[in-house]
């Protein structure tokens, strides 16, 4: 299977965190969408992302939904894009994703206060639930420019 090849699904569009001298850069690459009010991340899995049992590994799954529940949560709350500490992540892994699989992610923000957005996500497989996640994001001051990444709100509309 050239995983490679398969198609993105229509209308998502990939991060500019490719080619770079960070950890993104190594798991991506990561696509975005807007779906109504909400950003959808996803994921094409490929080999380096599975462990020896060939599904997508246990890290990578939190490492996307880490990066969903930021992105997401900051989306649904109107801030600024920017680095976003996660001060606290918890994580139900409900399914495997096998390689070759869509995986995406929907972020639901429940709160947000001076200091921190708190959200949940639900991470798919080929339209199935593998993960619920749950974290609490810190908000300090301006936000920390991210190199490269563009503001997603414009970039999607």
């Amino acid at each position: 299977m050239n995983v490679q090849a398969e198609a993105v699904p229509a209308g998502f569009i990939e991060l500019p965190f490719a080619g770079g001298e960070h950890f993104l850069s190594l798991t991506g690459p990561l696509y975005a969408k807007r779906d109504g009010d909400k950003l959808v991340l996803g994921l094409r899995i490929e080999k380096r992302h599975c462990n020896i049992a060939g599904i997508c590994h246990g890290g990578m799954l939190m490492t996307f939904a880490d990066m969903q529940l930021g992105l997401g949560a900051r989306f649904g709350a109107e801030e600024e894009f920017g680095f976003m500490p996660t001060v606290s992540m918890t994580a139900d892994f409900l399914a495997p994703a096998p390689l070759g699989a869509w995986v995406e992610g929907r972020t639901d923000l429940l709160r947000a206060t001076r200091n921190f957005l708190f959200c949940q996500c639900i991470v798919s497989s080929n339209g199935a639930p593998v993960m619920r996640a749950s974290g609490i994001m810190k908000l300090g001051g301006a936000p920390i420019p991210i190199k490269g990444l563009p503001n997603l709100r414009t970039l999607l509309k």
